[in-house]
């Protein structure tokens, strides 16, 4: 059973946020990926919070870690203090550090695909003299060839085309 559900499409959680920001709990690799982890309070143990896209992705797990594991009498040190209320986090004191690591890391993966999601294209496949366009979430447009794809006006879901399809990413995809 998850402990948290997203009850609201928060913008913060989408956009880019101020790069010059220092996110507590975050630290980028080499290659590019963002990680988190935390210490559990009264052990020298760290909590691996996971690997996320996007810096957001893994500040806003390492602040439900922080708040699922400290409790804290302010939110204000958190590093997305807003974005913390856009999802229902149980109030229960009996968290083992494995569930807090488990609901932190879904959180920061439903970030990280809402982020992503918000950067990608949306295909949309129209036919337009034998061609097909792909428009952009932002409005632009673009040539797209689907040569292979043959006539794709009937069963675009077959093509992965779906409209108003929600992205559904879990921890367990990774597994």
């Amino acid at each position: 059973m998850s402990c948290w559900s997203s009850n609201s499409s928060n913008p913060s959680l989408h956009g880019v946020t101020n790069t010059n920001k220092k996110l507590k709990g975050v630290r980028r690799r080499k290659w590019g990926k963002w990680v988190s982890e935390i210490r559990v309070p009264g052990t020298q143990e760290r909590l691996w919070l996971g690997t996320y896209s996007t810096a957001e992705a893994a500040a806003v797990a390492h602040d439900v870690a922080v708040y699922c594991l400290r409790r804290p009498s302010s939110l204000d040190k958190l590093n997305f203090p807003e974005t913390l209320s856009s999802y229902d986090i149980l109030k229960r004191d009996d968290m083992s550090p494995k569930s807090v690591q488990k609901v932190a890391s879904d959180v920061g993966m439903d970030v990280d695909a809402r982020n992503i999601a918000g950067m990608a294209t949306t295909l949309v496949v129209e036919e337009n003299n034998n061609n097909y366009e792909k428009k952009s979430s932002n409005g632009e447009c673009d040539l797209f060839w689907l040569e292979e794809l043959g006539d794709v006006s009937e069963g675009s879901e077959e093509y992965g085309c779906r409209e108003g399809e929600a992205l559904n990413i879990s921890v367990e995809d990774y597994l």
